[in-house]
């Protein structure tokens, strides 16, 4: 098992990406530590892992405030005595166009997404140091890397990718990797209020990813698995883009080029 005899907060642990993250983390051999806003979600997610054998505890605590953050990784430290990797998860996108976006709301954004990655990376990485060794897995988006809406929350997830390479260059002489995963669409719970309105939602999003699917949680639990293992020793300061080919390039306009040249599309 990649984890054995290691330790890793999952931030946001306690539904979606993160609560299979976690699940990942304590199958490979690690202890787990769950941390999220949503006190119960925190719980069962731990005592999921831990009645199936794991090693897990629970840390209720929004990741935007210092105190909470260094109350987690205390937590985490009394319990297991060392953190081997950190995975920035915890994020919201509660904002939209720009007009109809208040400051408040541009705020909380990119306080839980960018704010919180920085203060988590803070919090472990003195133990990190001290040890000469760690991994820190950020959770980023495509968002970051193409205009695709959701203005704060992309605009956070851009200053994640930055972040991430900061800390890599930064700390690599320490032992720390940094490392970011770029997710395109997930099926995740999250989506639930969007299905219910508009049922075929997935099915529409289809004809955007070349792989022909939307991902799922387990496809950026495995990624991050990998970033933060040590089989990815000599990687840091990259971005991992697990989003079915999205960014490889506009199919669609391609395919209509192509059409317009005269050429034969497949």
């Amino acid at each position: 098992m990649r984890y054995a005899d290691k330790v890793a907060i999952i931030t946001g642990g306690g539904s979606g990406i993160g609560l299979v993250m976690a699940r990942k983390f304590a199958e490979e051999g690690a202890g787990v530590v769950v941390a999220d806003w949503n006190a119960t979600a925190a719980h069962d997610s731990a005592a999921a892992i831990e009645s199936s054998g794991g090693k897990a505890m629970a840390v209720h605590g929004d990741v935007s405030d210092p105190h909470d953050v260094d109350r987690i990784v205390s937590a985490a430290l009394e319990r297991f005595e060392q953190v081997d990797v950190l995975v920035n998860n915890a994020a919201v996108a509660d904002s939209d166009d720009i007009l109809l976006t208040e400051p408040d709301t541009w705020d909380h954004d990119v306080g839980v997404v960018l704010r919180g990655t920085y203060l988590c990376t803070r919090a472990v990485l003195p133990s990190m140091i001290e040890r000469q060794a760690g991994a820190i897995v950020n959770i980023a988006s495509v968002n970051a890397l193409s205009a695709l809406g959701n203005e704060a929350y992309s605009a956070a997830k851009a200053g994640v990718v930055n972040f991430t390479k900061g800390v890599a260059m930064r700390y690599g002489r320490h032992g720390v990797r940094a490392n970011a995963v770029a997710p395109g669409t997930i099926r995740t719970p999250i989506w639930q209020e969007r299905v219910e309105r508009d049922p075929v939602v997935f099915e529409r999003l289809v004809k955007w990813y070349p792989l022909g699917r939307v991902g799922e949680p387990e496809d950026v639990a495995k990624a991050a698995l990998f970033l933060g293992s040590d089989d990815a020793a000599w990687i840091s300061g990259s971005v991992l883009r697990v989003d079915g080919g999205l960014l490889a390039g506009n199919e669609v306009m391609t395919r209509e080029l192509l059409a317009m040249a005269g050429d034969e599309v497949q």
